[in-house]
Parts: structure tokens; C-alpha cells; sequence
């Protein structure tokens, strides 16, 4: 989780538990994956624990992660599966529809849109 910039726009523990999904999507933790102590990210981030201990505790409430007695927090089997179905999903309904109002409102054709970005021609 190295390099964290915070910012002021919404709640360090939502930033911290997006940034540990964000972990999950791209692969680099993995189902079975300890999540560092929240002793350790705390004292990493000069963070109060209790910050931590909210956003590991909102992913163990999705089921991303789940608590090992003694052991710490680790990361789901069914972990990516949800994250990805959950990020289609949002996609789908956030983003994609403010897409294809932009497509629309620039005249886009489907052609311009499977043109090549990149290889010299002209766009």
C-alpha cells in the first residue's frame, strides 16, 4: 500500500478500503492473502487503528475478507469474483451510460470508435 496519498474529499477509511480493493482487483493480494495488521498500517500511515479497524471491518462485512482468530485478517476465496461482478455491475450503471451520452452528444460513429487510438494514422 506503499505511496497513499489521502485526500480531503471523503473518509480515510473509505479511501484505505478502496485502496485494499483496488489491491484485490489488480492481483496483488490474492485469495488466502494476509492483509497487513492494523498495528502496522496504523503506525505505516500514522493513522489512528480505529480508522483501520472500520475499513478492514466494511470489507470483512462484504465477505472480501474474513478474520482468522489470532491470525489476522485474510483475504476471501470468492474475494475477486465479487469484486469484479460488483465493479461490472457499477460500471454498467454508473459510468457506461454517461459514455454512451458522450458518444452520442460528439456525432461518434461505431467506426470512429473501433479506429485504432494509436499507430500513426490519422484520427
Amino acid at each position: 500500500m506503499s505511496g497513499i496519498q489521502w485526500n480531503d474529499g471523503a473518509p480515510i477509511y473509505r479511501q484505505l478500503k478502496e485502496r485494499v480493493i483496488a489491491m484485490m482487483l489488480d492481483g496483488v493480494l490474492k485469495p488466502g492473502d494476509a492483509l497487513p495488521s492494523v498495528r502496522q498500517v496504523a503506525a505505516e500511515y500514522q493513522l489512528n487503528p480505529i480508522t483501520v479497524s472500520r475499513a478492514y471491518q466494511e470489507l470483512a462485512d462484504e465477505a472480501l475478507v474474513e478474520k482468522r482468530r489470532g491470525l489476522g485478517m485474510y483475504v476471501t476465496e470468492e474475494a475477486s469474483k465479487k469484486l469484479l461482478s460488483n465493479e461490472r455491475d457499477r460500471f454498467l450503471k454508473e459510468e457506461w451510460p454517461l459514455v454512451l451520452e458522450r458518444i452520442a452528444r460528439l456525432g461518434l460513429s461505431m467506426e470512429d470508435l473501433l479506429k485504432p487510438a494509436f499507430g500513426g494514422g490519422a484520427a
